[in-house]
């Protein structure tokens, strides 16, 4: 299976968040090892805009085919529209067909390769259109509230609480793992009804945006 490993340069929550060194090694470098472990991977391609931030994907063993360009790396720019134009460039110049491929997002840095080949097995399984990875939550959805400027409460969900014993579990996506059939996403969707969670637990599910995000996750890299 294909992996594409989106990379942007312009980061603003943590700039420089993708070659920054977490425990010794440059974010970016635990998504490629942990594809390269992958059971199914046989190909993994980075999405970049950025120089640095490709010379670091391709020391540790990405392919760079080609450049994202500018105006596909944006703020405003979509994802989805970063995965098509890798898509269609690899077919045209290679003259090859993709009908399945993988999204590995370098901000998650403790997904590992046992992951990685779960969601494969369970997409090839099912034979799902896509699988996506989500994660717990602590707390009962129901549980959350808009605030106002004013620091008051806003209703999001009905207002009868239970205890969190009573509740169901509801689930986050966590930016880890995606996988799709190539028709959806020329669709521009996700998800349809033959689309499936694969569950992760918190410790393997952080996801950096942050300073905190990376320090918590340099703790728990420190842990293991």
């Amino acid at each position: 299976m294909l992996a594409i490993i989106p990379a942007r340069g312009g980061s603003k929550g943590l700039p420089r968040k993708n070659i920054k060194e977490l425990n010794g090694k440059p974010l970016i470098s635990y998504t490629i090892e942990a594809a390269k472990k992958s059971e199914f991977i046989t190909r993994i391609i980075i999405s970049t805009d950025d120089e640095a931030i490709a010379k670091v994907a391709v020391e540790y063993g990405a392919e760079l085919p080609f450049m994202r360009p500018g105006h596909l790396a944006g703020d405003e720019s979509r994802a989805i529209d970063a995965f098509k134009y890798t898509l269609d460039r690899l077919e045209n110049e290679e003259q090859i067909k993709i009908n399945e491929f993988m999204v590995l997002q370098p901000t998650s840095p403790l997904r590992t390769a046992e992951d990685i080949d779960i969601a494969i097995k369970m997409f090839r399984e099912k034979n799902a259109d896509s699988i996506i990875s989500y994660c717990a939550e602590h707390h009962p959805i129901k549980w959350h509230k808009y605030i106002d400027k004013d620091g008051k409460f806003e209703d999001i969900f009905e207002t009868t609480l239970n205890n969190r014993q009573a509740e169901r579990t509801s689930y986050f996506p966590n930016g880890s793992i995606y996988i799709f059939k190539r028709e959806l996403i020329d669709q521009e969707i996700y998800q349809t009804e033959k689309s499936f969670a694969y569950i992760m637990n918190r410790e393997n599910s952080v996801d950096i945006d942050s300073l905190e995000d990376f320090e918590y996750a340099e703790f728990l890299l420190n842990k293991k």
